[in-house]
C-alpha cells in the first residue's frame, strides 16, 4: 500500500468514532493554546523586559504555580458538585480577565499577586476538561482521545511559541492581551457548544450530600493512586524546566527571546508530527514500561542541555525530552482515569492536576536558586537524577493495574495492594 494511502488510513482510524462533544472540547483546547503566552514567556518578561533577577522571576512563576495548587482540589470538587461545564466557564472567563490585568500592572508586589490569580484561574479548568473527556469517550478510546487533545495543545503551543517570541520583541503587553482574548473565546465556545457531561449517578450523589460521594479523604487513602501522584510530581518537575530553567539559562547565555521561541517550538512541532503515530504504537502496551522509559528520557533529555552551546544543539535536546513527553502524557492521563471511580473523577483529576501545580510551584524556585547559586549545569544534572528516580519508582510501584474499562471502588484499600474493581458503563 502506498505511503500516502497508509497515512490517510491511519489518520482516519485515529479520529473516527469519537463523539461530537469531544471535538468541541478539542477545538476549545486548540483555541486556548493558540493564544498561550504568559506561562511560556513569564520568566523572560520579568528578567529581560522588567530587569528583575532570576530569583525574583522564579518567585513570581512559583506564585503562579501556587495559585494552581490552591485551585486544583477546589476545582476538582466543583467539577463533581457543580458540574464540568460551569467549572470550565468560570475558569476560562476568570483567566481572561486576570491575564489582561497582568499585562498592565507594574509594581513588583502587584505583579506577584496577579500572577497568583492567573495561576488559580488557568489551572481550574484542567480537572473539568479531563473529567469531561473521560465522561464522553468510551474507555477503549480514551488513550486515543487524550492523545488527540494533547496534540491540539501542542499544535497551538508550536504556533503560539514562535509567534509570541517575535511579539515579545515588540510588545509583551500585546501578548498578554492576545492570550486574554483567545481565552475568552474559549469561554464563549464552551457556553455555546458544550453540554454538561457529568454522569447522572454522580449528580445524584453530589446533591445528596458529602457523605454519599467520593471525598478528598477517599483520594488520599488510595495508596496506589497517591504513589502515582507523587511520581507524576517528579516527572512534572523535570518537564517544567522547558518553560522555567531553559529560558533563563538561554537568556544568561546571550540568546534572544526569538531564539528561545524557535528552540522550544520544536517541542510543539515534534508532538504535532509524532503524537498520532506514536500513540498508535503505544496504545495497548504496558503503561508501567512506557512510564519508566518516558521518565528516564525526560531526565536525560534535559541533562544533555549542559552540553548544548547553540540553538541547534539545544533543539536536539528538546527532541529527546519531547519524545518522553509524547509517551508520558496520554499514558499518565489514561492511567489516572483507570484508577479513578466515575463518581469521583473530578476529585481524582484535581489531585493529579495538583501534582503538576506543585511542580509548577517548586520548579521555578529550584531552578532560579540553582542557576543563581551554582550555574545551569547543576540544574541539568539534577534533572537527570530526578528522571531516573521517577523511572525506578514507576518500575517498582506500578506492577499490577486494573483492566481498561474498569475502575476502583469508592473506598479503595490502603497501601499498594491491588484494588477491588467494578465495571463502569
Amino acid at each position: 500500500m502506498p505511503f500516502a494511502l497508509r497515512a490517510r488510513r491511519a489518520v482516519r482510524e485515529t479520529v473516527s468514532g469519537l463523539p461530537r462533544a469531544f471535538w468541541w472540547l478539542w477545538t476549545a483546547t486548540l483555541v486556548n493554546r493558540l493564544g498561550a503566552f504568559v506561562a511560556t514567556f513569564m520568566a523572560l518578561y520579568l528578567t529581560l523586559d522588567r530587569g528583575y533577577s532570576a530569583t525574583y522571576a522564579g518567585l513570581v512563576v512559583a506564585l503562579h504555580g501556587l495559585g494552581g495548587v490552591v485551585s486544583s482540589l477546589g476545582a476538582g470538587v466543583m467539577t463533581d458538585r457543580l458540574g464540568r461545564r460551569p467549572t470550565l466557564l468560570i475558569a476560562q472567563a476568570s483567566t481572561a480577565l486576570s491575564v489582561a490585568l497582568l499585562g498592565f500592572v507594574r509594581d513588583p508586589a502587584a505583579i506577584a499577586g496577579v500572577a497568583f490569580l492567573v495561576g488559580m484561574a488557568s489551572n481550574a479548568s484542567r480537572p473539568a476538561v479531563q473529567a469531561m473527556m473521560a465522561d464522553i469517550v468510551r474507555p477503549e478510546d480514551r488513550i486515543r482521545a487524550f492523545s488527540l487533545n494533547y496534540w491540539a495543545v501542542n499544535l497551538g503551543f508550536a504556533v503560539s511559541s514562535m509567534a509570541a517570541g517575535f511579539i515579545a520583541e515588540v510588545s509583551y503587553l500585546a501578548g498578554f492581551l492576545i492570550e486574554a482574548g483567545m481565552t475568552m473565546a474559549c469561554a464563549i465556545l464552551v457556553f455555546l457548544r458544550l453540554p454538561e457531561s457529568r454522569p447522572e449517578e454522580t449528580a445524584k450523589t453530589a446533591s445528596a450530600g458529602p457523605d454519599s460521594s467520593v471525598s478528598l479523604g477517599t483520594v488520599l487513602r488510595d495508596g496506589r493512586f497517591m504513589s502515582v501522584v507523587g511520581l507524576s510530581f517528579l516527572v512534572a518537575l523535570v518537564f517544567q524546566q522547558g518553560s522555567v530553567g531553559l529560558p533563563v539559562a538561554m537568556g544568561q547565555a546571550g540568546f534572544t527571546p526569538a531564539e528561545y521561541g524557535t528552540a522550544i517550538a520544536v517541542n510543539g512541532l515534534l508532538i504535532v508530527v509524532l503524537q498520532i503515530p506514536v500513540t498508535r504504537l503505544i496504545e495497548h502496551r504496558d503503561p508501567r514500561r512506557l512510564l519508566v522509559v518516558s521518565s528516564i528520557l525526560a531526565g536525560y533529555g534535559f541533562g544533555l542541555t549542559a552540553f548544548a552551546g547553540s540553538v541547534g544543539v539545544i533543539a536536539l535536546t528538546v527532541c529527546v525530552w519531547t519524545l518522553a513527553e509524547i509517551i508520558n502524557a496520554p499514558t499518565q492521563t489514561g492511567l489516572v482515569v483507570r484508577l479513578s471511580p466515575a463518581q469521583g473523577r473530578g476529585r481524582y483529576q484535581g489531585m493529579y492536576t495538583m501534582s503538576w501545580s506543585v511542580a509548577a510551584l517548586v520548579a521555578p524556585l529550584m531552578s532560579g536558586y540553582v542557576i543563581d547559586r551554582f550555574g545551569p549545569e547543576w540544574l541539568w544534572a539534577l534533572c537527570a537524577l530526578v528522571g531516573t528516580v521517577a523511572g525506578v519508582g514507576y518500575g517498582v510501584l506500578m506492577r499490577r493495574l486494573p483492566e481498561e474499562g474498569t475502575t476502583t471502588v469508592v473506598e479503595p484499600a490502603p497501601g499498594l495492594r491491588p484494588q477491588p474493581e467494578v465495571g463502569t458503563g
